[in-house]
């Protein structure tokens, strides 16, 4: 018999809280009426909005130190939980190209068209995409590494980034820089994903590209190193939570610190942006054991515990769910055709709000009515493993 394997109602929580943050800022009524706090920054700064994709990086990462840290200390099952963990970062990743080519191939479907024609313009990263791939190199680390060498690469992990942004310079510029659309990790996305695959809001670069995933793992391992912490059975509550706090605290300052020379940036991931957003991870997850684990204040915790313990399952319903109905239209009396969900959002939420208002009385509508989902399978003990 191994190790059972032990789960804080904390970190459910605070993934459950994360998730329902993310399906909230990516489903507004209007893309053109959002309040601040629910847009991303322009480019240098962050938003509550963009903590939110690192929280749930930064998380997976507690949750490898929960989930593998019995196969680590066993050598002998390291082949198998390295195949597991390549087998659900793979089935993450073709959620996620899913999601990208459905609304295509569907389109070709109607249009009499080739459906082939729909992978010459599919966007190849994204947001399940990445969580894939962090999620197999970072299993594999963890269980090859010692807990000591983690922190180590994560040290190099943004120090490298950092030399490779600020000091080599990019290709057809001539220097280094961090502008959108000239700087080297756009450079290496059009050579290697082409534009053709990247994201269809920018083409010319990806804000979950291939340079800045190594960043990211990055944000992923801060998170493994947490969990360890988090395990150990020779330290007291109290002395976990102040040590959370105060790296946490640390974590943020160096962040703002290093921001005065590499800026914070979501769709780079910079090394600041990392330090920065795992330092806040660390003072909301120390915040919520304290509450909850240690204090066992619990009975406010159940919705968003319904939403963490199926996560990628209504992350991605709540993708599917739009482009489903996209693709629905309704005839109006003029003979124009307006998709469906349009359609339902200009009948029921526009006429009774101000348009910033009716966007995010939507958008909350959206999240509760997968709460009511989410609650079903809660109470009937269904959580979907992905």
């Amino acid at each position: 018999m191994g190790e059972p394997k032990p789960r804080l109602l904390s970190l459910d929580f605070f993934r459950g809280l994360t998730v329902a943050a993310m399906i909230l800022v990516n489903n507004p009524g209007s893309w053109g009426h959002i309040y601040a706090p629910l847009e991303h920054a322009e480019w240098n700064g962050c938003t509550p909005t963009d903590l939110i994709f690192p929280f749930f990086l930064w998380i997976v990462g507690v949750s490898i130190a929960f989930a593998m840290s019995s196969s680590k200390a066993s050598p002998e099952t390291h082949a198998k939980t390295i195949l597991k963990a390549v087998k659900r970062g793979l089935t993450l990743y073709f959620l996620g190209f899913f999601l990208a080519i459905f609304g295509k191939i569907i389109a070709a479907i109607i249009q009499d068209t080739s459906i082939w024609e729909a992978f010459k313009t599919v966007r190849l990263l994204g947001v399940l995409q990445r969580i894939g791939i962090v999620f197999i190199i970072s299993s594999i680390i963890f269980l090859k590494v010692s807990n000591k060498a983690i922190f180590k690469i994560l040290i190099v992990v943004l120090a490298v980034y950092w030399a490779l942004m600020t000091f080599v310079p990019v290709p057809g510029v001539g220097y280094p820089n961090m502008e959108k659309e000239t700087n080297l990790a756009a450079w290496i996305d059009r050579g290697i994903l082409t534009e053709a695959h990247t994201w269809a809001s920018s083409k010319t670069w990806d804000p979950e590209g291939v340079l800045s995933t190594l960043p990211a793992i990055g944000t992923c391992l801060f998170g493994i190193l947490v969990g360890v912490w988090m395990r150990r059975k020779d330290v007291d509550n109290p002395t976990k939570v102040a040590w959370l706090f105060t790296s946490g605290t640390a974590a943020v300052a160096l962040g703002l610190l290093w921001d005065l020379q590499f800026p914070i940036n979501k769709a780079l991931w910079t090394s600041s942006y990392v330090l920065y957003a795992g330092g806040l991870a660390s003072i909301g997850l120390a915040l919520c054991y304290w509450i909850i684990d240690v204090q066992g204040y619990k009975r406010f915790t159940t919705p968003f515990v319904v939403y963490g313990v199926n996560a990628i399952t209504v992350f991605f319903l709540a993708g599917l769910m739009p482009r489903i109905l996209n693709l629905i239209s309704i005839t109006q009396a003029d003979g124009t055709k307006t998709p469906l969900l349009v359609y339902f959002y200009n009948t029921c939420y526009q006429p009774f709000f101000s348009p910033v208002n009716a966007s995010l009385v939507w958008a909350i509508s959206y999240v509760l009515g997968f709460y009511v989902l989410l609650y079903w399978m809660y109470k009937k003990n269904i959580i979907i493993k992905v």
